[in-house]
């Protein structure tokens, strides 16, 4: 079958369903969503903050001196990772995973006091931006004080503690959800940072590994509060269609890397799309990234993960769908795996993509086109030769073109394969050519033009 016929196939489950189907059966098959979407949210960026590793001091003092500059960039929600107390006993490292939560009540002395982190969330809510804070609901420490309890935990046959099964997880130990009583103490803790401190939603660990009823449970009772935005880290439709706004597109940071690999071609990235039409509802988010914590520390750096064509995957990621994730340091080339379990801090030097990262969340402000969800565009694919990689986005009279070369040579293309016209804003220009209907542009290069 023709490549073009394949890929408008594709285009078409993406964006309408089923052709073989009646329109009410289109309707009936349409995955809806439980959860409403926040209307601040629809333009929104997130941005990924590792208090430990973000400055040499290590404070949450030392992240709000540097708001200001994040805001300029086009941040709408901060993301910290867990700022809890950590677990000394089982402690992997010296300084411990985050991800071992000593007490959910208490915020971790080496990152300051509640009072900074207040300080914090307001200089961030004068600033225009939400805070949510990363929640580890599966498991706790060791020497969490719920260890009192020790009918809230899964335990082995002798009745002890266990790490949660089939993980190398030693530092922690397993929550038994078919406990009321923990479960009430656990909605009663994320109760808390909202109550008090005004944060505004969380990032939850894991949250696969819980039972969905429990989230829908938290998530009704910290709306009674005030609207909550919830990312879920789960790759599965589940949790957005009962309780969360946002999930990650675990499944596109995989296909991406295997491409930037050489092991599948682009078009790989049409049919994962094609197929995440039929399982998420529209008007979910997917969380679309380069880098991570996880990425960062146990994968690779950008450029160790993508080479030449970083820029080509960061361009991708902002445009193609769904909400682009900035993990701090990006903006400034970091260029080393970060230690999870031991002080490691950032070395931010120049900040040389900032400018980067700040015209495309920009033009996600700006055009409808990009909105998140059911509040941005269509999509559309061109054809293009091998390694090319071309598709527009439309909403009302908003219209992006991007258009990717990720191979490594110089590549030309006849403007009337893509539909420009003199009316277009370029972005990228200093790296492309126009002349007699034909555009040329350099290897591992990119270039959007905007409507």
């Amino acid at each position: 079958m023709h490549k073009q016929l394949i890929r408008n196939i594709l285009l078409l489950l993406l964006t309408v369903g089923f052709l073989a189907c009646s329109p009410s059966q289109k309707e009936s098959q349409k995955i809806t969503s439980k959860v409403d979407q926040l209307d601040w949210s629809k333009t929104a960026s997130i941005y990924e903050i590792n208090i430990r590793q973000y400055s040499k001091e290590g404070t949450i003092d030392a992240v709000r001196k540097d708001l200001p500059r994040i805001k300029d960039m086009g941040i709408k929600i901060l993301w910290l990772m867990p700022i809890h107390p950590i677990g000394e006993i089982n402690r992997k490292g010296t300084l411990g995973s985050p991800y071992s939560v000593q007490d959910y009540k208490e915020f971790h002395p080496a990152y300051g006091t509640k009072e900074d982190l207040q300080k914090f969330v307001d200089e961030a809510h004068a600033l225009d931006m939400k805070v949510i804070i990363d929640w580890v609901a599966n498991h706790t420490a060791w020497d969490n004080p719920w260890t009192q309890n020790k009918e809230w935990f899964e335990l082995t046959e002798s009745g002890d503690f266990m790490p949660p099964t089939g993980t190398d997880w030693s530092d922690v130990i397993q929550l038994d959800y078919d406990n009321h009583d923990m479960r009430a103490a656990m909605i009663d803790a994320l109760e808390y940072w909202v109550r008090e401190l005004n944060i505004d939603g969380y990032r939850a660990d894991v949250a696969g590994m819980v039972p969905t009823d429990f989230w829908v449970d938290a998530k009704t009772a910290l709306d009674k509060i005030k609207p909550v935005f919830m990312l879920a880290e789960d790759g599965e439709p589940e949790l957005v269609i009962e309780a969360f706004q946002m999930n990650y597109a675990w499944e596109y940071a995989h296909v991406i890397r295997e491409i930037a690999k050489g092991n599948r071609p682009i078009t790989a990235v049409d049919s994962l799309l094609a197929r995440d039409s039929e399982r998420f509802p529209t008007s979910a988010y997917r969380m679309y990234f380069t880098s991570n914590h996880d990425e960062n520390s146990w994968t690779g750096t950008d450029t160790g993960m993508y080479g030449d064509n970083f820029h080509n995957f960061a361009v991708l990621s902002a445009t193609i769908g769904g909400m682009p994730l900035i993990y701090n340091g990006q903006e400034s080339g970091l260029d080393k795996q970060l230690e999870f379990f031991e002080k490691d801090p950032i070395e931010w030097k120049e900040y040389k993509y900032q400018d980067f990262y700040t015209m495309l969340l920009a033009l996600k402000v700006e055009e409808k086109a990009l909105w998140n969800g059911d509040f941005g565009g269509s999509l559309e694919f061109f054809d293009l030769s091998d390694g090319l990689y071309s598709y527009k986005r439309v909403k009302d009279d908003s219209e992006v073109l991007v258009v990717l070369n990720f191979n490594d040579e110089y590549e030309t293309i006849k403007l009337a394969d893509l539909g420009i016209k003199d009316s277009y804003d370029r972005y990228n220009a200093e790296n492309y050519l126009i002349k007699d209907d034909e555009i040329s542009f350099g290897a591992n290069q990119w270039f959007i033009f905007v409507k």
